[in-house]
Formats: C-alpha cells, sequence, structure tokens
C-alpha cells in the first residue's frame, strides 16, 4: 500500500458491511481504495466493489483520532447489524422468520465472499475473512444449517476461541447435537474432531477450516 487511506476512504471501509465486505461510495473514492488494493470491483453486473483481505484487517483497527474528527459525510451503516449467534446470549429481537431470513441472507453473502476471494472461486471451503473470524464464522455455518444456539437457560451449542491457532471450540450438552454440528460444519467446508476436556471428562468439538 503506497500511502495510508484518507478520512473517507477510511469511513468507506468502517461502513462496509461485515460478512461480504461490500462498500458505497462515489466512483472516485472506490476506484481509489481499489488503486491502495483495498478493494476490488467485482466483474460481473452490477460491478460492486468490496473489500480485499487487507481492506478487512484495516476496518477491524480503530480509527485515529485525527481523522475521526474530520467532517466528511460517507454511506453510513444500517442500523442493527447482523451478528451470528455464539450461544448463551439473549435471543434477537423479531425472531422467528425474521431471523430466518437474516441468516439465510448472511450465510448467502458469506458463499458469495468465498467466491469472489477464494483464489480459484471456490465455495466449498472458507475463504480469508473466515479464517479471521473464526468464531463468528463458525457460529454463522450452524445456525445457516438449522442448528439451534444455547439461549441462557437453554440447550443448544456454543461457539467459542480456543488457544489453538485456526481452531474453534463447539460446546453441546446432548451427543446427538454435537454430532449435528459436526455435519454442519464439515458441510460448510471445516474440519472437525471430537475430544474429551481432561479436567471434567466433558466432551467437545474442535473444528479448523478447511484449505483444500
Amino acid at each position: 500500500m503506497a500511502r495510508p487511506p484518507t478520512a473517507v476512504q477510511q469511513r468507506i471501509i468502517q461502513a462496509a458491511d461485515p460478512v461480504t465486505g461490500r462498500i458505497q461510495g462515489t466512483e472516485a473514492q472506490l476506484t481509489g481504495l481499489v488503486r491502495l488494493r483495498l478493494a476490488f470491483r467485482h466483474p460481473r453486473p452490477p460491478h460492486d466493489y468490496f473489500l480485499t483481505a487487507a481492506g478487512h484487517r484495516l476496518r477491524e483497527q480503530p480509527e485515529t483520532p485525527d481523522r475521526a474528527d474530520e467532517p466528511t459525510p460517507v454511506p453510513e451503516q444500517k442500523p442493527g447489524v447482523f451478528a451470528a449467534r455464539l450461544g448463551g446470549e439473549e435471543a434477537p429481537e423479531g425472531g422467528g422468520q425474521a431471523r430466518i431470513h437474516e441468516v439465510r441472507s448472511a450465510w448467502q453473502g458469506l458463499i458469495e465472499m468465498r467466491r469472489i476471494t477464494n483464489p480459484d472461486g471456490a465455495t466449498d471451503r472458507p475463504c480469508g475473512w473466515e479464517r479471521a473470524h473464526l468464531v463468528q464464522a463458525a457460529a454463522l455455518a450452524l445456525e445457516a444449517a438449522g442448528c439451534r444456539p444455547a439461549t441462557p437457560d437453554g440447550e443448544g451449542y456454543h461457539v467459542s476461541s480456543t488457544p489453538q491457532p485456526e481452531a474453534v471450540g463447539v460446546r453441546h450438552p446432548a451427543p446427538e447435537g454435537r454430532r449435528a454440528c459436526a455435519a454442519a460444519l464439515e458441510q460448510a467446508g471445516w474440519q472437525v474432531g471430537e475430544y474429551t476436556e481432561p479436567r471434567t471428562g466433558a466432551r467437545y468439538l474442535l473444528a479448523s477450516p478447511r484449505r483444500v
């Protein structure tokens, strides 16, 4: 990258869709991000612009104070941004069919991201964004497959980070629940194994994104 992005470009990056990385702005602003290799223009109509892996990494970094103070109008991020359910949290408002639609749309967006960011266009294995957001990506794959996340007072899956690089832990109190979670993740392009916690004897899944 020849130079850091301007304040306007930084805000466009921050307003990107958290799943697909789609960005909005003027043609000049977007092509400027392409020159910085922080975005690319999709070759197919409607030729939208999306963040590259470098753009996603930059999006995760907080804005510096001097840029944050500059008044630069850009497209605002929509309220109620989709968040994958990791398990253990309260169910989101407007559940039921509305949640099913949100999850389906997020999963379709992730599949499209795989197609346009994986070097060979493969959609059957995780992309760079998923490797950088392991817990969220695994949780989205589970919910999209119909697995039920745990509620504060109920039974279901719970996804968490682990000390092992590129791996998440998935816990479910029921054997059949763990089998369903393992099948869902494998179908989504993850490698899954079942292990026993030495101290408690509890069974859990260890999942990592498949590379080939």
